[in-house]
């Protein structure tokens, strides 16, 4: 049977879905190691996992061992690098990441060099290798593994700043730039209202990244947003890269409501 050219390298689910217009949400990864937190994702119904280098422990390895453990189950592994000068952007791909998201994106020039470090030639600069998880181990021909994986690789560029704000129509319009993402929390600290997340000056933010990202064909995305109903005001007004939750606050959340759900008195707590 002759392989389709689309099954040449593994689908990126999140990638799909956002093509046809749907939210996808993701589970932020910051302190399990182990590969098996990409099945358990994608039980819970999780679209892409965020597996986050900068504000985590984890290092290179790990992140692309869990990309590689997440590509077959149809759950988007993405990284989050530690800087928008990250050495390790093609070894993350190479590894097994979906996608890159660029922390602390200002302006237009910074969003490009994003896509140099994250799509082949034509749109960008990344070197070959064909040896990839991507592609099952096999070999390729270089051109259409090439074309292919651009299709694939998702360019995130996070705006954390007012700068970045006041230039989402010029980061939207870079070729190859994916997603718009806000930072919220960092944006809400330059904005001088750290944490208030529900400020209108949050919300005037996600229209003009929303507006940037429909007039280029791009998404609009978020994450730093713990409280629901208020994420769910933001997904309400456009927003379709989502980032829900992280395993730190599921665990809690879980640990804390099995605990409660079992202690009555006489059973003493810590």
């Amino acid at each position: 049977m002759v392989e389709s050219k689309l099954a040449m390298i593994r689908i990126n689910a999140a990638r799909l879905a956002l093509s046809r217009g749907d939210a996808v949400l993701g589970m932020g990864v910051q302190q399990v190691r182990s590969g098996s937190i990409a099945a358990l994702a994608r039980r819970s119904g999780f679209d892409f996992l965020f597996i986050d280098l900068e504000h985590s422990a984890l290092d290179p390895a790990a992140a692309a061992n869990i990309a590689a453990a997440a590509l077959p189950l149809g759950i988007a592994p993405l990284v989050r690098v530690p800087s928008k000068n990250s050495p390790d952007i093609a070894r993350l791909l190479d590894g097994g990441a979906q996608g890159i998201v660029v922390p602390h994106v200002d302006d237009a020039a910074e969003a490009a060099q994003a896509v140099r470090a994250c799509k082949y030639p034509p749109i960008g600069a990344r070197s070959f290798f064909a040896l990839q998880p991507h592609f099952d181990y096999g070999r390729r021909p270089v051109e259409d593994a090439m074309a292919e994986a651009n299709r694939q690789i998702l360019t995130i560029v996070m705006l954390e700043s007012p700068r970045a704000i006041a230039n989402a129509q010029a980061i939207a319009a870079v070729p190859g730039v994916d997603v718009l993402m806000i930072g919220c929390n960092d944006l809400s600290l330059e904005l001088g209202i750290p944490g208030q997340l529900d400020h209108p000056s949050i919300g005037s933010a996600c229209r003009e990244v929303i507006a940037a990202c429909a007039a280029h064909g791009k998404h609009p995305g978020l994450g730093g947003v713990a409280d629901a109903p208020l994420l769910n005001r933001y997904i309400d007004a456009g927003m379709r890269f989502v980032l829900a939750s992280n395993d730190t606050d599921l665990l809690l959340a879980a640990g804390e409501a099995r605990v409660q759900s079992l202690r009555r008195p006489g059973l003493s707590g810590p």
